[in-house]
């Protein structure tokens, strides 16, 4: 069999290699210091402790994948000497095994060789039982990895993958120095601190100093293995404020030279290029704004380490009739024009692409606020005091949680209103990024734990393979005290149904079936339960200064994906 698709193609590589040409650069870190500002300050510098976005970016200046994800979505090595394939002998005809052959010469930045065993650990760290790995979706099928020698690893999968670039490639998947990491395996995790806050990278940056939810400072690399790069002596990370800020601060006063997620209404945007010191660029895609619906009670009353547990279902939220409700109740096109505006589309889709995954459904996008009332009223929620519907003395009144972003908090009150119109009392609560985003296992107010019943945000999923982003949401995925609270599951959504399809499609090889199936399972969590309830089809958007130069945004994997090539514009 021909993975032909999955193969770097010969212009992609020429593009890339043009990108990537260290002729641009006179000597490593010949350019001074770049200043980059995350609003959502970084918690973590270990990716498999935090599924925020803000840490899997703030982490991939330092660690690196044996691949990435071009803004193109193709496949291209980067710890690894080349892409395996069934031409190249990488991956086997039973399509059952993946075998990566490393650079050579390749050192940690403590001056350590860069080995296979340092991969075969990366899986034994993730796949570690009580590890609470938050990219454990990233190795699903996989049944073992093995160091063959110094420079190749195999990967065995349960079962025939017709795309094995998953675990190991793009930034959710970085490689771990096993040295370092070692006694950090299962509970032991989360007790790493120095590790977790400095570990020993390839990347071209490592970390000088971090300070959790505030700053991190890094410096080139100086075992990195190209000589010319970075161009950047120094890198600054300042995290906190707002999106507004933190734009403002590329936009307008020239502070800073990139800023992540500039998340905008288009005309406070534009507003602000009018200054001339940077412009907005955007990226589409996998990136949807969305609600998860818990499942399970969120109640404080209930024993900490029961709340938001499988042990006890949601006493509002089980039925299905409420979850469809509070859908058909939001006007996703206005949502869309007045936090978006071109950089969005209004989606009924948890996966929005690639095309072939992408569901026809399109139901979701025509607002029913009658049709809505008329469902609740045939479930037996009647209205009550305050214009509040109740049924067997539980009132339908609703804690709905998001991070502190303009846009965001224009969507809460907008499905406020809403929802009260058919007869839902909510509650509005915004917690500070760094802490909702965190991933601490002992904060009340992340978004895993989901000490809510509902709550609203976005991620992705990298490359164009959208498998493991759907095995997220299986019965084992649901975040609890047993993993860590680290579970990708937030909605707690369980369906046997729905883990056995996943089991299935792993062992789908055909591209057209495997699309059917993709688009099957997106239903089951939207059209079907209305477990996941999804809002606008979004572009990934960040401020650039004029003078920074080499940035190549990109939506399939982390946007400081090349930093590496990144240099000050002449």
């Amino acid at each position: 069999m021909k993975l032909k698709s999955l193969m770097l193609g010969a212009a992609a590589a020429t593009a890339l290699a043009a990108a990537m040409a260290p002729a641009a650069f006179a000597e490593r870190g010949s350019d001074g210091q770049v200043n980059v500002i995350m609003w959502q300050a970084p918690s973590t510098m270990n990716p498999y402790l935090s599924a925020g976005t803000k840490d899997i970016i703030a982490s991939s200046v330092t660690l690196e994948p044996l691949a990435s994800f071009t803004p193109e979505g193709e496949v291209v090595p980067r710890l690894a000497a080349e892409i395996p394939s069934v031409e190249n002998g990488g991956i086997s005809e039973d399509l059952r095994t993946v075998t990566w052959k490393l650079q050579p010469g390749i050192k940690w930045s403590d001056g350590t060789p860069f080995t296979a065993g340092d991969v075969a650990f990366t899986a034994e760290y993730c796949m570690s039982p009580q590890g609470g790995c938050a990219q454990l979706a990233k190795f699903e099928g996989v049944e073992k990895v093995e160091a063959v020698d110094e420079l190749t690893v195999r990967v065995t999968f349960v079962s025939p993958r017709p795309d094995p670039f998953s675990a190991f490639v793009g930034a959710q998947s970085p490689i771990l120095q096993k040295a370092q990491f070692q006694n950090c395996l299962g509970e032991a995790a989360p007790t790493c601190t120095e590790q977790n806050f400095n570990p020993v990278g390839t990347g071209p940056f490592v970390v000088k100093e971090f300070r959790t939810n505030d700053v991190i400072s890094f410096a080139a690399n100086p075992e990195y293995r190209d000589p010319a790069k970075p161009a950047f002596a120094t890198l600054l990370m300042k995290g906190g404020g707002d999106a507004a800020a933190a734009a403002r601060a590329v936009l307008e006063t020239g502070e800073f030279d990139y800023a992540w997620n500039t998340q905008l209404s288009p005309d406070v945007i534009a507003g602000m290029e009018a200054a001339g010191k940077g412009k907005n660029v955007a990226a589409f895609g996998s990136l949807v704004e969305r609600i998860h619906v818990n499942l399970t009670d969120p109640s404080s009353s209930l024993p900490e380490g029961e709340r938001s547990t499988v042990k006890h279902p949601h006493p509002i939220l089980t039925d299905p009739a409420v979850r469809k409700a509070l859908s058909m109740a939001i006007d996703r096109q206005l949502l869309t024009e007045i936090g978006y505006g071109p950089a969005g589309q209004p989606t009924c889709n948890l996966v929005p692409a690639p095309a072939a995954w992408a569901s026809e459904n399109t139901e979701c996008l025509t607002q029913d606020i009658e049709a809505a009332k008329a469902l609740l009223d045939e479930a037996g929620w009647t209205v009550g005091a305050g214009g509040v519907r109740e049924k067997d003395g539980k009132r339908l009144t609703l804690l709905f949680q998001t991070s502190v972003n303009a846009v965001r908090q224009d969507f809460q009150a907008l499905i406020k209103q809403w929802w009260s119109e058919i007869g839902v009392e909510t509650e509005l609560k915004v917690v500070d990024p760094s802490v909702f985003f965190g991933g601490d296992a002992g904060s009340p107010d992340t978004f895993q734990k989901l000490y809510a019943d509902v709550e609203m945000y976005a991620n992705n999923f990298e490359g164009s393979n959208p498998e493991p982003y759907l095995a997220r949401q299986t019965c084992d995925k649901a975040p609890g005290p047993e993993n860590q609270w680290q579970g990708e599951n937030t909605s707690r959504y369980c369906d046997p149904e729905y883990d056995r399809l996943i089991a299935e499609m792993t062992q789908i090889v055909d591209p057209a079936e495997r699309g059917a199936m993709g688009r099957r399972l997106n239903e089951m969590l939207t059209k079907d339960s209305n477990a996941i309830i999804p809002l606008v089809y979004r572009g990934t958007t960040s401020a650039v200064s004029n003078t920074l130069g080499g940035v190549a945004l990109n939506a399939w994997d982390s946007e400081l994906w090349n930093v590496a090539d990144w240099h000050r514009a002449k």
